[in-house]
């Protein structure tokens, strides 16, 4: 009952999820835009609080989305990816003086992630294999 809960087959979705998805996808591109912007040209990151929380938040109601069509995406490279950014950031909030190295890696992670072909994005390290149901 659980499993099928968690990994339901086919994946769930929910009307108007297409444009939820590419909302927030804007979102956070903007936010992560302004925050490294604002870093860039000599910005405390304390005062891109805004910008970061947003940049945070964004990426969490798309985790939430995309865990709403199945817990697979957490095994999945693409979800791997969204941990290892997530990380980066709070690295970056916790340590400043990395934060632009942090956020460069970020991007790289997410441009990388977002635009790898199927084979990679849904293969699943746990089960070796891809996994897209």
């Amino acid at each position: 009952m659980l499993k099928a809960l968690l990994f339901p087959a086919p994946l769930r979705s929910f009307p108007g999820q297409r444009w939820v998805r590419i909302s927030l996808r804007t979102a956070h591109l903007l936010s992560m835009g302004l925050l490294i912007g604002g870093f860039a040209v000599g910005m405390p990151l304390q005062q891109l609080s805004a910008p970061f929380w947003w940049t945070l938040a964004t990426g969490v109601v798309f985790v939430a989305v995309e865990l709403h069509a199945s817990f697979i995406f957490l095994f999945q490279l693409k979800g791997i990816a969204v941990l290892a950014k997530t990380l980066l950031l709070l690295a970056a909030w916790a340590e400043p003086r990395y934060a632009m190295t942090c956020f460069v890696f970020a991007v790289i992670i997410g441009g990388i992630s977002s635009h790898m072909p199927g084979k990679y994005r849904y293969f699943s390290p746990l089960h070796g294999r891809v996994i897209k149901e």
